[in-house]
């Protein structure tokens, strides 16, 4: 398969060599998209042969990460993409499954809430609570019956990357994508994923650490990409 991994890293040098030796295990390949660390994770990476880099020169947020990695998939002529976070929340064994299922579909995302496939005591309250407000709203909009909109664990066919038009560079891109995928008639599917969180203390940064704000926010996207056009097709 001509598939390409792709890991958004923010401050991850705790996790990321590790990861990155897991992932290699699968024989495809890697992208790594820093985005401005500071931790000393840019210094790991350059230690790490046998991996593509883009490296942000500041933090640009979560959603400008995914839209460079389906860049550099669109450009470099992949078939296959999968994303997956860096903060040891997604485990590189489940990366199969996912190509297993993407040849049938446009996109597979991972659920965390599908079955129960985890403890979910270990999830910050305020978190668990506006995913499944979210999800739940999002699926009124589309009728998509998602059961977690926000997972970073996905795969997709670069063909269907080709026809989103993704500006969002925050925490709000998946919902963003989501009513896209709707609007053009993507086949989706969830699968299970394992629901792990290693850091409850881990923020959002500035304003969206208010779950009331980040609330707000996700609601204003939702409403901004219902009010675009979409008569023509477009790239990322």
């Amino acid at each position: 398969m001509n598939t390409l991994i792709t890991l958004p890293a923010f401050n991850e040098k705790k996790y990321i060599n590790n990861l990155i030796v897991q992932v290699k295990e699968y024989n495809l390949d890697i992208l790594v998209i820093d985005d401005g660390s500071t931790d000393g994770t840019q210094e790991c990476l350059s230690t790490i042969g046998d991996i593509k880099l883009i490296t942000h020169p500041k933090n640009l947020g979560y959603g400008n990460t995914i839209i460079d990695a389906f860049k550099y998939g669109i450009a470099n002529e992949y078939e296959y993409l999968v994303t997956m976070d860096c903060d040891g929340q997604h485990l590189p064994n489940e990366i199969p499954s996912f190509l297993d299922q993407i040849p049938n579909y446009d996109i597979v995302s991972g659920s965390r809430y599908l079955t129960s496939n985890g403890h979910r005591q270990n999830i910050p309250p305020d978190r668990y609570a506006i995913n499944r407000e979210i999800t739940e709203e999002l699926n009124k909009i589309t009728n998509l019956q998602l059961t977690d909109s926000f997972c970073g664990f996905k795969a997709y066919k670069v063909s269907a990357l080709k026809l989103m038009n993704l500006t969002e560079n925050s925490y709000g891109m998946p919902l963003q994508l989501w009513i896209q995928a709707w609007r053009l008639g993507f086949q989706i599917k969830e699968i299970p994923v394992r629901l792990i969180y290693n850091d409850s203390s881990k923020r959002f940064g500035g304003e969206l650490d208010n779950p009331k704000t980040r609330l707000k926010y996700y609601r204003e996207i939702m409403r901004r990409e219902l009010s675009r056009e979409t008569a023509h097709q477009v790239t990322v």
